[in-house]
């Protein structure tokens, strides 16, 4: 692997002392919220992990690669031609990572922070997570959009040596139609996929052979319960959820401080491909390898049978008798026990939209006989409705206990109101599904209030200096997002709009008197638009009612305009201008004008006579 070792790395003690390194680097560095895990726990480096959920994990707990970093530090490569691998300390196509490959992570990651920006997803961990399942895409060998050139497909899970897991996608991704196997660059067994699958690449599909679409699955899938992977006890819970694997965790952790550390782009196709694999097989082996160039051939062997007997030899005096007919299968896994399933708990739940459904769905895989079936995988799938399982997810799949149940996890209501269903299902085996009914009612309030006590007048033709401003409530908590109308009834107690008095105005500035679509924010706060005063005095009623039934009153006060008072100076004579003369004439004020002699003819006044020739 590296010049620093003379040999590639393998599980035992280096393995296990320069994971035990990154572990505790790793655990230095995450936030405070448990202490961090130690990889010395367990005596067989590669035991299941005590702490992982019950969920099945991503990959079916499939063999990876074992390959360690070296223990330099990374050095970023300087730029290379194309085609050539860059080399030296740091820069090695061994730890490079292919650029369509490193792409895709980083866009992977920076969905995420968007989508779920409490997980904290670091686009190294998704690379770390690709180095060990499929050596990055067995070396960044992958088209311009992402595709991975040749099928990767890891060992058939049929129960020798691995887990067994039977057919589920009918040989869609896998091309086998009798076992299930990972499939692509970040391992997904069918069943997972199924679910988890995203389009990375905006193709419209959902490729698990796609690196874009892929690694975005992936970091959804790690996020997926709300882990936070700047949390030791997150990322810890979110590993091993994807392989549980107490050395599959610390592999992963050792590649995750690698790229921490830094890293570097290499060209596609340049990659090197990892050596060694958990299961003791290797790259170059006889186990073929995930990224042959021909996927190995489906498995079409159907699961062990009893041979049938063999005739004995024919009696004297009479005919060979009929051989007995073959046994049936032998059950090889719990699951191929499982003959039906029985409802665990409540079979209809209901929920305001929003909330969480008071009860978890339960289902119980039970024999023939009516016996519990542990470690059967049962999926529940939401179906015709918005509700999602913690995480976010509309599919979850939990393996049952000793007793044969599996609880859902915690299931929340979205905004579509009405009635879904649930089906659960036995992952691997056919066998008829439970329906479980769920019903999501409005979200309600029973109560309203203005948040203001100031009187609402207005002046005709004038607005409101006031909008208007209520508060729901449900037993004594804000009501958020309900809906709600405001009508300016004509009656106390009507529907009926009023046909003058206050109004609002709608987008295109016309008057409107009944608003509907409202709905309160998540403090039950609801401000109405500004009103409006036509010509009509008088008082009138504003009607707000909400889901639930909560009605509020207001009342409106529309006064006349104030009578306009006349002028007391407009009417009197201005003394400027004269006063009259009872003979019907003008005569000038005392400062001199003209005046008029009873005849109509004018005469001028000393003062005001004209100069003369």
């Amino acid at each position: 692997m590296s010049a620093h070792f003379g040999s590639r790395l393998r599980k035992g003690a280096v393995n296990t002392t320069v994971a035990a390194l990154a572990v505790a680097a790793l655990a230095a560095s995450q936030a405070p919220d448990v202490t961090a895990d130690t990889p010395g726990g367990r005596t067989a480096a590669d035991a299941p992990s005590g702490d992982s959920p019950t969920e099945d994990s991503a990959t079916g707990n499939s063999p990876y690669y074992t390959d360690l970093p070296p223990l330099n530090s990374p050095v970023p490569s300087t730029t290379q031609g194309p085609g050539t691998t860059p080399t030296g300390a740091g820069g090695s196509s061994e730890t490079g990572i292919p650029a369509t490959v490193l792409d895709a992570y980083k866009k992977a990651a920076d969905a995420l922070k968007a989508s779920k920006p409490g997980c904290n997803m670091p686009w190294q961990l998704l690379a770390a997570i690709g180095k060990v399942e499929s050596g990055q895409a067995g070396g960044g060998r992958v088209s311009a959009d992402g595709t991975t050139l040749t099928p990767i497909l890891g060992p058939v899970l049929n129960g020798v040596g691995f887990a067994n897991i039977r057919d589920t996608d009918h040989g869609a991704y896998d091309n086998d139609a009798v076992y299930d196997r990972a499939v692509g660059p970040m391992q997904f067994i069918p069943s997972t996929w199924a679910w988890a699958g995203r389009d990375g690449n905006g193709d419209g599909k959902k490729d698990p052979n796609n690196i874009y679409d892929a690694a975005l699955a992936a970091g959804h899938y790690l996020c997926r319960k709300d882990w936070d992977m700047a949390t030791t006890s997150g990322m810890r819970k979110a590993i091993l959820s994807y392989n549980n694997s107490t050395e599959y965790y610390n592999t992963v952790l050792s590649w995750l401080d690698y790229y921490r550390k830094g890293s570097h782009e290499i060209p596609d196709g340049t990659g090197a491909l990892p050596g060694s694999r958990s299961d003791g097989g290797a790259g170059s082996g006889t186990t073929p390898s995930p990224w042959s160039p021909s996927p190995t051939a489906p498995s079409t062997t159907p699961p062990a049978t009893t041979p049938p007997a063999t005739p004995g030899p024919p009696k004297p005096g009479g005919t060979t008798p009929p051989s007995k007919p073959p046994a049936p299968p032998a059950p090889t896994t719990p699951t191929d026990t499982v003959d039906h399933l029985e409802a665990a708990g409540a079979t209809k739940l209901t929920a305001t939209a929003g909330d969480a459904f008071g009860e978890k769905i339960s289902a119980r895989a039970e024999t023939k006989a009516g016996k519990g079936v542990g470690k059967v995988r049962i999926r529940f799938t939401v179906t015709g409705g918005d509700a999602k399982f913690t995480g976010g997810e509309s599919v979850a799949t939990v393996q049952t206990d000793s007793a044969g149940v599996a609880v859902a996890p915690a299931l929340r209501a979205g905004e579509k109101t009405g009635t879904f269903t649930v089906r659960a299902t036995v992952v691997g085996r056919t066998v008829p599904a439970l329906q479980y009914t769920a019903t999501v009612a409005a979200r309600a309030a029973d109560a309203l209030a203005r948040t203001s006590s100031t009187a609402l007048t207005c002046v005709a033709g004038g607005e409101f200096a006031d909008q208007v401003e209520v508060k729901a409530t449900y037993k004594g908590g804000a009501a958020g997002k309900v809906a709600a109308t405001a009508t300016l009834v004509a009656a106390a107690g009507g529907t009926t709009a009023n046909g003058k008095g206050p109004y609002f105005k709608d987008a295109a500035g016309n008057r409107v008197r009944s608003l509907t679509d409202l709905r309160t924010d998540a403090d039950g706060l609801l401000k109405l638009p500004k009103l409006y005063a036509d010509d009509n005095a008088g008082t009138y009623l504003l009607s707000v009612t909400t889901t639930g039934g909560a009605t509020l009153t207001v009342e409106l006060t529309v006064t006349a305009p104030a009578p306009t008072t006349p002028d007391p100076s407009e009417g009197t004579p201005d003394p400027s201008e004269g006063t009259p003369d009872p003979s019907g004439g003008t005569s000038t004020s005392p400062s001199g004008g003209a005046s008029t002699s009873p005849s109509g003819s004018a005469s001028a006044s000393p003062s005001s006579a004209s100069t003369g020739s």
